[in-house]
C-alpha cells in the first residue's frame, strides 16, 4: 500500500488502508482515516488532519507554511473532510495561528492548480475549477462553484449555491444562489444550480422576485433587505437575506442583466 521511494514519517498517523505513491512525502503531524489515496509527489506537512476517503493526485502540496508574513513558524493546522477529490497541484495552506484552523469540508472537488490559503473555510460540495485562488480567510459555503481562474479576495465570501463565472474575481461578498461576473458584478440567479440541487418552480420564482427586490431597485441595500423581509419569509429567503445582514465587505452588486438572466 506504500510505494518504496515514498518518506513517510515514523510518527505521522496513517490508516491501515491507505495508499501511497512514488516519491510521495508525508510528513510528522500529518493524521489521515481510511481509505485515501496519495498520488505520485505530493507532499502533506503541517499539523494536517485528514478524513476519509480523499484522493491526492499527483503534485499537490497540502498542509504547508501560510503565505503570509506574520506567520511566525508555528505549528498550525489545517482540516479535512472526508471523500474530497484534489487534483494535480492543488495547494492548501495551513492556519496563520494556533488557535486556529484551515478547513476544507466534505464531498469537494478541487481541480488542478487551485489554491486554498490560510485560514479559509470551504463548506461541503463546493467545486473549485482549475486555477481557482482563495485568499486568507475567505468562506465559500456549501455547493458553490467557483469557475476556472476565479479569484476570492482574503475575507470574502461566497453563499451556498452561489456560481462564479470563469475568470470572474471578488473582493465583496457574493450572496447565497446568485451568479457571479466579471469584478463584484452579479447577473442573476444560479438558475441552473438551483435546479440541481432540487429547487422547485416555485421556490425558483419566489428567489427571482427577492432578486429584484434586493438588488433592481433604486433603494439602498438596507432598506430592499427591511422591506423584503416583510414579504419573504422561506428558508431560502432567510438564507439569502441573512447573508446580506451578516455582511462586513459589502455586497456584490447588480451588473444590469436582463431579467432573463434570472
Amino acid at each position: 500500500m506504500i510505494h518504496s521511494t515514498a518518506v513517510i514519517h515514523p510518527k505521522a498517523k496513517l490508516d491501515s488502508t491507505v495508499r501511497i505513491g512514488p516519491y510521495a512525502v508525508i510528513d510528522e503531524g500529518v493524521e489521515m482515516g481510511p481509505g485515501c489515496t496519495v498520488g505520485p509527489h505530493v507532499h502533506i506537512t503541517g499539523m494536517t488532519t485528514i478524513g476519509a476517503h480523499n484522493e491526492f493526485h499527483a503534485g499537490c502540496v497540502i498542509g504547508d507554511a501560510p503565505q503570509d508574513l506574520k506567520y511566525d513558524g508555528e505549528p498550525t493546522r489545517l482540516r479535512i473532510g472526508d471523500h474530497n477529490v484534489f487534483r494535480e497541484h492543488v495547494t492548501a495552506n495551513r492556519s496563520t495561528t494556533t488557535g486556529e484552523e484551515t478547513i476544507i469540508g466534505s464531498h469537494n472537488f478541487l481541480m488542478q492548480h487551485a489554491h486554498v490559503a490560510h485560514n479559509c473555510v470551504v463548506g461541503n460540495h463546493v467545486i473549485l475549477a482549475s486555477g481557482a485562488l482563495l485568499g486568507g480567510y475567505a468562506v465559500v459555503q456549501d455547493l458553490a462553484f467557483i469557475s476556472g481562474n476565479c479569484l476570492v479576495h482574503q475575507f470574502a465570501r461566497v453563499g451556498t449555491l452561489a456560481m462564479m463565472q470563469g475568470g470572474a474575481a471578488i473582493s465583496k461578498d457574493l450572496p447565497p444562489f446568485t451568479l457571479a461576473r466579471e469584478y463584484n458584478g452579479i447577473c442573476g440567479l444560479n438558475i441552473v444550480g438551483l435546479r440541481r440541487a432540487g429547487f422547485s418552480a416555485e421556490q425558483r420564482l419566489e428567489l427571482k422576485q427577492l432578486y429584484r427586490a434586493l438588488f433592481r431597485n433604486r433603494q439602498s441595500l438596507k432598506a430592499a433587505i427591511a422591506g423584503a423581509r416583510l414579504k419573504f419569509s422561506s428558508p431560502a429567503a432567510c438564507t439569502l437575506l441573512d447573508f446580506l445582514d451578516s455582511s462586513i465587505r459589502g455586497v456584490c452588486a447588480d451588473a444590469g442583466a436582463s431579467s432573463d438572466e434570472l
